[in-house]
């Protein structure tokens, strides 16, 4: 049974901070407005909902949710509403966006435009932080939702997000697990190749903030005593907080199998981005809505301060 103790505490974490100001996207459904709204109620975010009128006030309607006192910006449908929500984000009255009622692409075509998008010289990439309950910490899983078949390249930004995303949750270390099908590199198997290449990357300090070791399977990566019969000697083997799949299939798979077959929950976050993208899905719980705002209000406390220290 989940007592989801990991995520209670990051909504402890968030306890006292200001709300996050975060545009909405198209919340034209019942969950999207209860996602939006109820996470405006705890303090996590300041919403400016983005979309038609009259569908967010019928949604809010028929999710019996007050709009009272919140923001509405008037557009006409989804894609204008995704590319507006941007603009707000380039006018710096929103640290966050929020997908509500509309699909991914449709939001994210709009993050990554060339003009007036809102792309760094990160890669973007996903990241889910898993509550398991077996497991005895937070987990970060990535990437399942938006790379889909990553180069060695596109790898080393989707460790470093994931990395940067522990340091904000303030895990007190990071140990990141290079994931394939075996613990040892074998040239047949590409995936075991670029964990070995990501790993003295990390030595060299390409990637930082972290321990890395891979390849390792994923009961190597988990279970100490998984690690102990293979004799791997690792400071992450068997304790890893951070995931790295091969691929999106891998861990799409790996992500819904904890989540209907040992109970977790999964908060997702979309990082690479000037700000962090809160991705909910209808089958959300409401505690795992809460969660991933949770996790996108401590992003943007942390990229707040990085610039207070850049710029002071």
């Amino acid at each position: 049974m989940n007592d989801h103790s990991k995520y209670r505490r990051l909504l402890e974490a968030c306890r006292g901070l200001p709300p996050t100001p975060t545009a909405v996207v198209h919340p034209c459904d019942a969950a999207a407005i209860e996602g939006a709204i109820g996470a405006t109620r705890l303090g996590l975010i300041e919403p400016i909902l983005v979309g038609p009128r009259a569908r967010i006030e019928d949604a809010a309607h028929g999710a019996r949710a007050d709009l009272s006192g919140v923001e509405i910006v008037d557009a006409p449908h989804s894609h204008a509403a995704a590319e507006i929500a941007v603009d707000l984000v380039l006018e710096g009255r929103a640290e966050a966006l929020m997908k509500g009622s509309l699909h991914t692409d449709e939001l994210m075509a709009a993050v990554v435009r060339r003009e007036r998008g809102l792309r760094t010289a990160r890669r973007i990439s996903h990241c889910f932080v898993m509550d398991v309950p077996a497991y005895d910490q937070a987990l970060i899983i990535s990437d399942a939702a938006v790379n889909i078949a990553p180069t060695l390249e596109d790898k080393v930004d989707i460790v470093q997000n994931a990395i940067d995303l522990a340091h904000a949750l303030a895990f007190p270390e990071v140990r990141v697990a290079i994931l394939s099908a075996m613990e040892t590199v074998n040239p047949k198997m590409p995936s075991t190749v670029e964990a070995a290449a990501l790993c003295k990357m990390a030595d060299r300090r390409q990637i930082t903030g972290a321990i890395l070791d891979g390849p390792l399977a994923l009961d190597n990566a988990i279970s100490l005593t998984a690690a102990g019969i293979k004799q791997i000697d690792s400071p992450v083997a068997g304790r890893a907080n951070v995931l790295i799949v091969p691929d999106l299939e891998a861990g799409n798979m790996l992500a819904k199998s904890l989540s209907f077959l040992a109970g977790a929950d999964a908060a997702g976050i979309v990082l690479g981005a000037r700000v962090p993208i809160i991705l909910t899905s209808r089958a959300d719980s409401e505690l795992t809505r809460q969660a991933s705002c949770a996790v996108a209000a401590l992003v943007a406390l942390a990229r707040r301060r990085a610039v207070a220290k850049a710029v002071g």
